[in-house]
């Protein structure tokens, strides 16, 4: 399916791996020019060379309050205008509520829900003349709480709340923002947890990926790319009646409404 994306231009943040880095490799085969960012400079330049679409890479750390400005001027001095933001950046700490640190929490929303935030606001004007659009990669977590995500969770409900806020304004501005709630994909971080059950109960690999996924009630793991053919569809014209949506992409884990 032609997804109509060639020669827009648009920006992944969290660029540099995991579903961050399909997302790239999805938008560039379907013909977007792109910016790519994270805080790692040499990962984004190999991605950034590997792709078939011309691709710009920029290391930032868009935790501090002014880097949402930079990349999007960065984006329009590059590309002239701006068609597409895919907020992915940020990973929060796991663990028990009564040992997370005021840190823990403090890095948890600067990166995830306050970088989105920023980047959100510093790319309206120009999303606004395009009439683009706005893809939040978020995660299930926001939708079901768990003990051992309180952070995580947390950061994720804001930012499907966010979501909602965005497409409400959206409407009259001309601007379509979605989400997508991954659950648990394999990324490195996934595949590190699954190796340390593999060497725990002395098992394979996959037979530990694969009793860990029945332990969720799910028939196995996501992979990277199949977030990414998701975020696609929700950023091309094919989703043009999709504005508000948050889409669970999550092999059937959630089982609420």
């Amino acid at each position: 399916m032609d997804l109509q994306l060639t020669g827009k231009t648009g920006i992944v943040t969290g660029a540099s791996r995991g579903i961050g880095e399909a997302i790239a490799r999805e938008l560039s085969a379907e013909g977007m020019r792109l910016l790519l960012v994270a805080r790692s400079e040499e990962s984004l330049r190999a991605i950034a060379a590997s792709l078939p679409s011309e691709a710009i890479p920029l290391a930032v750390d868009l935790q501090q309050p002014k880097a949402a400005d930079e990349v999007i001027s960065a984006a329009i001095r590059h590309f002239g205008a701006l068609d597409l933001v895919v907020n992915n950046a940020g990973a929060t700490k796991r663990g028990d509520f009564l040992s997370l640190t005021e840190e823990d929490w403090q890095d948890g929303f600067a990166l995830k829900f306050f970088g989105a935030m920023r980047c959100a606001r510093a790319a309206w004007p120009h999303l606004m003349k395009s009439r683009g659009g706005i893809v939040n990669v978020v995660g299930m977590g926001g939708r079901t709480g768990s003990a051992d995500f309180a952070i995580g969770g947390s950061v994720n409900a804001a930012l499907l709340n966010l979501t909602k806020v965005l497409a409400d304004r959206g409407v009259g501005d001309g601007i379509r923002v979605n989400a997508v709630n991954p659950s648990s994909i394999r990324t490195d971080r996934l595949n590190e947890r699954v190796q340390k059950v593999a060497r725990e109960r002395g098992i394979e690999i996959e037979a530990a990926a694969s009793e860990m996924a029945s332990a969720m009630r799910i028939a196995r793991f996501g992979e990277p790319a199949e977030i990414a053919a998701v975020v696609a569809f929700l950023a091309s014209p094919r989703s043009a009646y999709c504005h508000g949506a948050i889409v669970d992409a999550d092999g059937g884990l959630t089982r609420t409404l």
